[in-house]
């Protein structure tokens, strides 16, 4: 099965349409949120400066989404040169079949594509979330070590940096 990581306006109505009924498990909810609240902000944020929607076809068809932001749409907690990682969801009927890695693996040349100045890439993942924890960390993300109050419980930051100069 061949998947890619695509820009969401890149999408065509057809694939929109599909993505649209992208499901999580009703537990992830409160980590990721669903598709409509993600659509959402890249919807009424059309600056594409500033935020930007991914989907990961497989053969064509949208499995997953996620959003890329910068500033002036940077959580408080980012580095002003990275960008960083929201809301990754994968539809439930497809887990477990390798996704979110997939996403994952794909999106450092996606985000330099978007903003080839950053520097690196971001995240705050919920501590209790230990599935995406382990996702993270095995596909490479560096735990910074700092928790904070999140909006659930304590959240952790991780980030990807660019084995490049800039």
């Amino acid at each position: 099965m061949e998947t890619r990581l695509v820009p969401y306006e890149t999408l065509s109505l057809v694939q929109k349409q599909q993505l649209n009924t992208l499901q999580v498990h009703p537990e992830q909810l409160a980590y990721s949120g669903d598709i409509d609240c993600a659509l959402n902000s890249l919807l009424v944020n059309p600056n594409p400066a500033a935020i930007k929607g991914f989907a990961l076809l497989a053969d064509e068809h949208p499995v997953a989404f996620l959003l890329l932001k910068r500033p002036p749409c940077l959580p408080h907690w980012a580095d002003e040169h990275s960008a960083t990682l929201h809301a990754l969801q994968v539809d439930r009927q497809q887990q477990g079949r390798g996704f979110g890695k997939a996403c994952l693996q794909a999106l450092p040349a996606a985000a330099l594509q978007a903003w080839p100045q950053i520097k690196g890439l971001e995240l705050s993942v919920d501590a209790d979330n230990v599935a995406a924890m382990t996702m993270y960390l095995s596909a490479g993300w560096v735990d910074s070590g700092e928790a904070y109050r999140g909006r659930i419980g304590y959240e952790r930051r991780l980030s990807w940096v660019f084995d490049r100069p800039l």
